[in-house]
């Protein structure tokens, strides 16, 4: 599966929750995760998309750090299996 198919049905899913799922860019800082999980009750996270097997780099893999050290949830997915446990675990049940 690749990656765009894998961030749609997450798109979707987060939707399906009554959230909305922004694709995330900044201009000033690179490696941001490529989307953003808003989910009612004030629930967040960020979503780094890639194709099955496909790792992070490593500014990625700093940016992560520095949002999870801020306290956000921050999940890499590469697979669509892998989305409904994720937003479970976000509190989207």
């Amino acid at each position: 599966m690749r990656e765009k198919n894998i961030e749609r049905k997450l798109v979707e899913a987060v939707k399906s929750l009554g959230g909305i799922c922004p694709k995330w860019g900044s201009p000033v800082l690179d490696g941001v995760p490529d989307r953003i999980i808003l989910l009612p009750g004030g629930r967040t996270a960020f979503a780094e998309l890639k194709a099955p097997g496909k790792k992070v780099r490593p500014l990625q893999a700093a940016r992560h750090k520095t949002l999870r050290r801020l306290g956000y949830k921050v999940y890499v997915i590469d697979g669509a299996e892998q989305i409904a446990p994720i937003l479970e675990e976000i509190g989207g049940d």
